[in-house]
């Protein structure tokens, strides 16, 4: 008898391989992120593209503020052209790393999202700062 997941069969092995080595190069995740700015050459620039307001409240030491509806060319010619940026918002319920990435995709710049954003980066137990030391 079948059920929700075993109805529809899973994809073979070869294309189930290629999805998720794909998905590397659209996300990473918090770990991987606290793991490289702790190397002190993370050799990407974090973006919190939520509000100020959410930004003060508590933010990831080293990420730059800057709302997804504030990216612009004009913004972004700060940066070389080949710079990584890497978003975050506010997790899993959020879609505004999503929005980032298209408004930084469209501009030619290249982008990973943080997937779980602030909530997953709480759930590693990593610590948040406050203020906007770092707004844009």
């Amino acid at each position: 008898m079948g059920n929700n997941v075993t109805s529809v069969a899973a994809a073979p092995s070869g294309d189930a391989l290629a999805h998720f080595e794909r998905l590397f190069r659209f996300e990473t995740d918090c770990w991987d992120v606290h793991d490289a700015l702790s190397s002190g050459r993370p050799a990407f620039v974090l973006l919190d593209v939520r509000s100020p307001e959410h930004f003060r409240r508590g933010y990831i030491a080293g990420a730059v503020a800057l709302p997804h509806g504030k990216i612009t060319a004009a913004r972004m010619a700060d940066w070389p052209a080949d710079t990584l940026f890497v978003v975050y918002c506010a997790g899993p319920h959020c879609n505004g790393a999503a929005r980032a990435a298209v408004r930084l995709s469209a501009l030619g710049c290249p982008v990973k999202i943080m997937i779980g954003g602030i909530t997953g980066w709480r759930d590693e137990g990593f610590p948040l700062l406050a203020g906007d030391d770092s707004a844009r």
